[in-house]
């Protein structure tokens, strides 16, 4: 069976989760045989060998820069010399443009097309060549935008795309109530598949931590509760720092390590301070390789506070890069199918100060934590996400083998 996967990133350039689960998932998808070519609207070696990559570039171009965040401007710098700046709905309709061009000479059966910014690259090909389409919504506008309606332009690209499209895959049930709620599709057209965690793939923490800082005050008596995201209005930081001016009224000896960057950088800095716990909180901007995996082990306790989370992934990677135990949301995918760890609505303050209080001063619930979550880890798989979605393929391509 042979898949044309649109995409918009993989690691390691990538900006967030959906590159990773990207990634995890063709690699589940490949061991059963499916041949996949992943179009991406940039130049890129990414060191992968199990599926093919393509860039979507037009001809004439030699080189494309991005601004460094994946969902923000490009600059294509063209053979001739000539530079030309896009932004992301230009990049949008220029990835299209390139996509529906370059399948003249390809051959596929199924297209397979990753959140809004597809989309209409997904419907030229459906248009073009009549390909069953599958779109795999990893969040929809209302999330990115913390509950509000967002952006109408999205929007209307989001509504489109699941209605044209032949299956609508949800990376968790909350995703699925999500798109029924905001654009009225009907349910038994949406398939749940929740997102995973290869554990073999998650490598040992080194000893020396890059954060001697905090090391050294655990070694002191502090505890540290960490968080690690984007710095966005989506993932409730604000809730998570009123409830952090409670939890170091009641154990002083706590200390908040903020990992991300977004347009609430200021803002949140600013409000820790106006909180009167600036001292107790420390910003460290957009991490990855060692620093992150580090961030995740110096933690005691992982906090995810997001007001709408499709799924969100750092609660894994936090207890297997780190042993560290996690209160999440329960307005996230995660909370669906993770049990081991603690879960709060977001809006509640106090008790998410409860919970966050009483793991950093009770080792022992910590380490009851930790052992219980540590078991369940050691189950999850990328293998049954990718048995399920090849059985949606295989659903629209009769007699295929998958």
């Amino acid at each position: 069976m042979k898949v044309l996967m649109l995409g918009w990133e993989l690691p390691p350039y990538n900006s967030g989760g959906l590159g990773m689960v990207c990634l995890q998932l063709c690699k589940a998808l490949s061991k059963r045989d499916i041949d996949i070519e992943f179009v991406l609207p940039y130049v890129a070696d990414h060191g992968i060998d199990f599926m093919s990559i393509t860039a979507a570039t037009p001809q004439g171009v030699a080189e494309v820069i991005r601004s460094g965040i994946a969902y923000d401007s490009y600059k294509y710098v063209k053979e001739d010399g000539t530079e030309e700046w896009l932004n992301i709905y230009d990049q949008q309709e220029l990835y299209e443009k390139s996509v529906a061009r370059l399948i003249d000479d390809r051959e596929f059966d199924i297209v397979h097309a990753h959140d809004w910014l597809t989309v209409r690259a997904a419907m030229r090909v459906k248009e073009k060549r009549g390909s069953p389409v599958i779109l795999h919504i990893h969040s929809v506008e209302s999330d990115r935008a913390g509950g509000s309606n967002g952006n109408p332009f999205v929007q209307e690209i989001e509504e489109m795309g699941v209605y044209l499209a032949d299956r609508v895959i949800a990376v968790s049930q909350h995703t699925k109530n999500c798109i029924v709620r905001d654009y009225g599709v009907p349910a038994d057209k949406i398939e749940v598949v929740h997102n995973s965690i290869e554990p073999a793939d998650v490598g040992m923490i080194e000893p020396d931590t890059t954060y001697q800082y905090l090391a050294t005050m655990r070694e002191q008596g502090y505890r540290v509760v960490v968080n690690v995201g984007r710095l966005t209005i989506q993932k409730g930081l604000p809730n998570l720092l009123r409830a952090a001016k409670e939890v170091v009224y009641r154990a002083p000896k706590t200390l908040f390590l903020i990992v991300g960057s977004g347009e609430q950088y200021y803002e949140l800095i600013t409000l820790a301070a106006d909180l009167g716990i600036g001292k107790n909180v420390l910003f460290t901007d957009f991490l990855r390789g060692k620093q992150l995996r580090d961030a995740f082990a110096i933690g005691d306790l992982f906090v995810m506070p997001s007001i709408s989370e499709p799924f969100g992934l750092t609660p894994l990677e936090a207890i297997g890069y780190g042993n560290t135990p996690s209160l999440v949301s329960k307005q996230s995918g995660i909370s669906e199918v993770f049990k081991n760890c603690l879960k709060v609505d977001f809006w509640d303050i106090n008790e998410m100060a409860n919970q966050i209080t009483a793991v950093v001063q009770q080792d022992a619930l910590r380490d009851t934590l930790v052992a219980n979550a540590r078991q369940e880890y050691q189950s999850f798989s990328w293998d049954d996400t990718g048995r399920k979605v090849a059985n949606i393929y295989r659903h629209y391509l009769k007699g295929a083998s998958v």
